[in-house]
């Protein structure tokens, strides 16, 4: 078996979903960078790129909230990972289980787990 090549592309970063191993339960997308991947298969927990902080972060370190590997998928076009995770906590920063709490129209339908401001102060 061949490992695949994951192609970065120009900016050096792929989105990577992050999905509940158990559940199925989509919580997150975040951006990996070459060295984020290789920290994740190293360690076991999910680490990410911060596009808006231009730094490597691990998922958890500042909120206890991470992230432990079970898998990682890429897809088709090697553009694309899926992170299977065991989520400890809420994935999302505003203190809610999955980033996709809620519903274009305004409804939430996410469960809230965590004060955010008491998490982020």
């Amino acid at each position: 078996m061949d490992e695949i090549a994951v192609d970065f592309g120009e900016d050096g970063l792929v989105p990577a979903v992050a999905q509940d191993a158990d559940t199925g339960e989509v919580l997150m997308l975040a951006y990996v960078s070459s060295e984020a991947l290789e920290r994740t298969r190293e360690t076991g927990r999910a680490h990410y790129y911060s596009r808006s902080r231009e730094e490597l972060w691990e998922k958890g370190a500042t909120s206890g909230h991470t992230q432990a590997v079970a898998e990682i998928r890429v897809d088709c076009d090697a553009d694309t990972l899926l992170y299977l995770v065991d989520q400890e906590g809420g994935a999302c920063h505003t203190g809610h289980r999955s980033c996709f709490y809620r519903t274009v129209e305004g409804e939430r339908v996410g469960e809230q787990v965590f004060d955010p401001d008491a998490v982020y102060e």
